[in-house]
């Protein structure tokens, strides 16, 4: 995603009407990938945890929107200072930005650039939740979520995007997130669920999605709202730039699915709903940092690459003993590093920069960056996320309790249930439970 650039007066552009439009309706598809998240995240988890997985989605929509217009905005993409993070009083409560100012060096009211960046803020610790299903306090979620995305989103947005930004300046390539979203979040999943512990019941008690429609319907929107997530992330379509970036958004996210359901196949022996659900979310993910610098064979490449590696790692779990719920580790922490370093073996340099990997003669240049900017963020998210979440366990405690869960989180933190099974036949004046409705009907059935 490019930051600001500066432009010399005379050259100033002048505001798009089409590149403005462009970018709302890529705003509004990148918010509908939290919803969607959350349906795909809901349908993964069982019955009795529903409702609160869906709510650690949405709770997101609310926190980030708030804190993103104090001072995340200007933290992010304000003025550099030490390469680090950002600030700009202008962009504090957004109050000092005009309605016409444009995002500097582009085409679009710098209004646009700051909701369409605010969406992407709000989906990265959304993806954060699927790791701690079943287990964690609410209110302790809402507290993370408002320390996490200041001490570490804010920043790493800074770092990879924000003008004057370490990781922007030493020329790492991450076109719409795969190391300030994916592996961000991924890495912070893995410091909290050391820090909690495994769920109630890990390795011994079935734990299967209790509504598969639900996740594929998750899934088909997460792929749909993406293509605004990533051809967006280019501000504007005057080069081609952002329609090579859908196209390999596309043909990444199709091969990385089949590469999933070939592993499947072959490993357990079936074509599965959640596999192909998986796969395609491991392809969005490894092409967003690298499909701006690749052509679409190498996005079938890095796509099927990532889906391997990703049906591989899921199972990685129960090898070393750590509960990542619904493989937040193994599909976006896997998913974002493979994307981002194969961006060092498959960047053409005639796309989004003149960068080019090491099979198009660019050497190992490119992927020493790539690795550079992968293992830095890696590392401060994993230990930041891990001492915020000891540091909240300790004052308030992260988890529900041992009775609470075997009960069933959406009871004891929302006082409600996803599913209504009391009416029998649906009618507004039957007062009969499903169990008393049963026997009924199969007494008709012996009687006949």
């Amino acid at each position: 995603m490019p930051p600001g650039i500066t432009t010399l007066a005379a050259d100033a552009p002048a505001l798009s009407a089409a590149n403005t439009g462009f970018m709302l309706i890529c705003s509004a598809l990148v918010m509908l990938m939290t919803p969607a998240l959350a349906f795909f995240y809901g349908g993964m988890v069982r019955v009795k945890s529903t409702l609160n997985m869906l709510m650690m989605s949405f709770i997101s929509l609310g926190i980030v929107t708030i804190l993103w217009v104090l001072y995340g905005f200007s933290i992010a993409f304000g003025t550099d200072s030490g390469s680090i993070v950002g600030w700009s009083s202008d962009y504090v409560g957004l109050s000092g930005i005009g309605i016409t100012e444009l995002w500097d060096g582009y085409t679009i009211p710098v209004y646009v650039f700051a909701v369409f960046q605010l969406m992407f803020a709000i989906i990265t610790p959304a993806l954060i939740s699927g790791a701690l299903a079943d287990r964690v306090k609410f209110t302790a979620w809402a507290l993370f979520i408002a320390l996490w995305v200041t001490v570490v989103y804010f920043p790493v947005a800074h770092w990879v995007w924000g003008a004057g930004g370490w990781l922007f300046e030493m020329g790492v390539i991450d076109f719409a997130g795969g190391t300030a979203v994916h592996i961000n979040a991924g890495a912070a999943a893995l410091g909290v669920i050391l820090v909690i512990g495994k769920r109630v019941g890990f390795k011994k008690d079935p734990m299967r999605p209790h509504s598969l429609p639900l996740v594929m319907l998750g899934a088909g929107l997460l792929w749909f709202g993406w293509f605004g997530f990533n051809a967006g992330s280019w501000l504007g379509n005057d080069d081609g730039v952002g329609a090579v970036m859908f196209v390999n958004t596309q043909v990444a996210t199709a091969a990385a699915m089949l590469a999933w359901l070939a592993y499947e196949k072959i490993r357990h022996g079936a074509f599965t709903t959640l596999g192909a659900a998986s796969g395609a979310v491991a392809g969005l993910v490894a092409i967003t940092p690298a499909g701006g610098s690749c052509s679409p064979l190498g996005a079938i490449a890095i796509g099927a690459i990532a889906g391997l590696l990703c049906a591989m790692a899921v199972g990685l779990k129960y090898k070393f003993g750590y509960d990542d719920s619904l493989d937040v580790i193994g599909v976006h922490l896997v998913g974002g590093v493979a994307g981002s370093l194969l961006v060092g073996f498959f960047a053409t340099g005639g796309v989004q920069s003149d960068a080019k990997g090491l099979f198009y003669g660019g050497g190992l240049e490119q992927l020493g960056k790539q690795a550079i900017g992968v293992f830095s963020v890696l590392a401060y998210s994993l230990v930041v996320s891990a001492l915020l979440a000891f540091v909240i366990d300790k004052v308030m405690g992260m988890r529900v309790s041992e009775d609470d869960e075997v009960r069933g989180i959406d009871q004891v933190e929302h006082a409600e249930t996803a599913y209504d099974f009391s009416g029998a036949g649906g009618g507004a004046g039957s007062r009969k439970t499903l169990t008393d409705a049963l026997p009924a009907a199969q007494n008709k059935k012996v009687d006949a």
